[in-house]
């Protein structure tokens, strides 16, 4: 089993910024993927950014690149998400999700990650 705990959402203006963090607990974290997923009212949860924890290579969706930032302190078992120039239409919940033993292929992909966090609330206000 691993426990995820988010940290760091909250309310900011247009073009603003936030970091999200993710403390993980109870598993080696080796062999994992975690990755951040957002959902906003009435959509379905997407994806916005993965990181292999042993190589550190991290992925990030196209809306979010040049923005948002997926980072890890191996020390502290913890990941983040950096989010700069915010939008309103990042404006979600923001969950921390891991998996262990997944394809590249599918790591952006929150279907095949079987471990998630309680969420965060990101607003942004127009």
């Amino acid at each position: 089993q691993v426990q995820l705990e988010e940290s760091g959402g909250g309310l900011v203006q247009t073009g603003g910024s936030l970091r999200l963090s993710c403390a993980a607990s109870g598993r080696n974290l080796g062999p994992f993927d975690l990755g951040w997923f957002r959902q906003a009212p009435g959509k379905d949860r997407e994806s916005v950014a993965a990181i292999r924890w042993r190589s550190g290579y991290t992925y990030h969706v196209d809306s979010v690149k040049g923005r948002f930032t997926i980072s890890r302190d191996n020390a502290k078992n913890t990941i983040f998400l950096q989010m700069n120039n915010l939008k309103p239409e990042d404006t979600a919940i923001y969950y921390c999700a891991a998996r262990s033993g997944g394809i590249l292929s599918t790591i952006l992909q929150s279907a095949h990650y079987n471990y998630w966090g309680q969420g965060t609330q990101v607003t942004v206000s127009s």
